[in-house]
């Protein structure tokens, strides 16, 4: 009996929500625009966060070693040669290997310039080499040998093949193979690999040259001693995910992006629960003829609640799943149509959505809860 209660009482709920198409649009359009904006900064921001550490996560080295001033990948301090031959020596190192990261100005055939990320990998091991798509590996030793990575940028290096030729700093470069990274770099410049030697000799270079150095631990266990044994050299060992978060606190805090961000949602979330707000309580208003039939005829107010709860969550879970495809489908055509767009929805964007659609849920079902159990039934009658 109690099932065949709820059924009715819920399927009552819904007939009521729907008999008024009208408000009931109006109830799906605030929350779908809420969660859209809401999951659209979100992504905005997760988008570039991922971006900025693409060296990072592309190199794949499990241990960085750098100076302390670093904030992120692309602001490389270069060190001395003793680093790397210190890190060498620690207990725990399997190896040590060097990393130039630089930028240097591509004079392409028909005369243009185009500026490059350029990544000098250890010319023994290659260690940090991307998965090529044509050519192979070792012909990145031959004369002027370098490798272009085919991502959203490699047209503006004017979708070069094997064999094609530019000049950087003057010096004859040769396209000896077409890799593929996992993310793609931030600034909108393409990337180009080549050894280490040959990334100090094309490029000008100051006093010391190593901008990292990569290191991959005998053991987990042994990653901890590397660190402590790193900063008795005056310098900082970092992994993989500690680089990360340190690019990403340093965007967040440390730039305008993470407070703008920050700010957009919150607008985002008044202007749902606004709209949201104020249209659920209108829908109560024009109700509370029926919500006092019902009390007057022995429905319970915990029953009344039950109705207004539900009614405000399938709303809520209605517009969000709305905002959700709305957005997921505008990130996924300005990316067909934006190669260099940087926007992904994360498992944590979509979690914080949903967290402040249920408090414009609560919030709005609190002001309707409130007028329904304040209604006597004697007053719709006398009415």
């Amino acid at each position: 009996m109690q099932l065949k209660s709820f059924t009715g009482e819920t399927l009552l709920a819904y007939k009521l929500l729907v008999n008024d198409r009208t408000k009931f649009a109006a109830l799906l359009l605030g929350i779908t625009f809420a969660v859209f904006l809401i999951l659209m900064m979100m992504s905005m921001f997760a988008g570039v966060l991922q971006r900025s550490s693409s060296t990072v996560i592309n190199i794949g080295s499990k241990v960085w070693v750098m100076d302390p001033a670093v904030t992120t990948p692309a602001n490389n301090i270069p060190m001395p040669d003793y680093v790397q031959d210190a890190v060498r020596s620690i207990a725990g190192v399997r190896y040590a290997v060097p990393l130039y990261s630089g930028a240097g100005l591509v004079k392409l055939q028909d005369g243009s310039f185009q500026a490059a990320s350029i990544l000098g990998l250890d010319d023994s091991s290659l260690f940090g080499r991307p998965k090529l798509l044509q050519g192979k590996i070792e012909d990145i030793y031959a004369e002027n040998g370098f490798i272009v990575v085919q991502d959203a940028d490699f047209e503006k290096l004017k979708n070069p093949q094997i064999g094609s030729e530019f000049e950087i700093n003057n010096n004859r470069a040769v396209i000896v193979g077409i890799a593929k990274v996992t993310i793609s770099g931030l600034f909108g410049i393409p990337t180009l690999y080549t050894t280490y030697n040959r990334a100090i000799q094309y490029l000008p270079q100051t006093q010391f040259t190593a901008s990292y150095v990569l290191v991959e631990p005998k053991s987990p266990s042994d990653v901890a001693h590397i660190k402590d044994e790193v900063r008795r050299l005056g310098y900082l060992a970092l992994t993989e995910q500690e680089f990360i978060d340190r690019t990403a606190q340093w965007y967040e805090f440390h730039t305008g992006l993470g407070m703008n961000i920050l700010i957009m949602t919150v607008v985002s979330f008044i202007v749902g629960l606004s709209i949201s707000g104020q249209t659920f309580y209108t829908f109560i208003i024009e109700n509370l003829e029926r919500f006092g039939a019902l009390k007057a005829i022995g429905a319970k107010g915990s029953e009344l609640v039950a109705m207004i709860l539900f009614q405000s969550t399938f709303t809520a879970l209605t517009g969000y799943g709305l905002g959700v495809g709305l957005c997921t489908g505008l990130i996924a055509l300005a990316k067909w149509r934006l190669p260099d767009y940087a926007a992904v929805v994360t498992f944590s964007s979509l979690g914080i959505a949903l967290v402040m659609v249920l408090i414009i849920v609560a919030i709005s079902s609190y002001i309707g809860v409130r007028r329904v159990l304040r209604i006597e039934p004697f007053d719709i009658f006398r009415s």
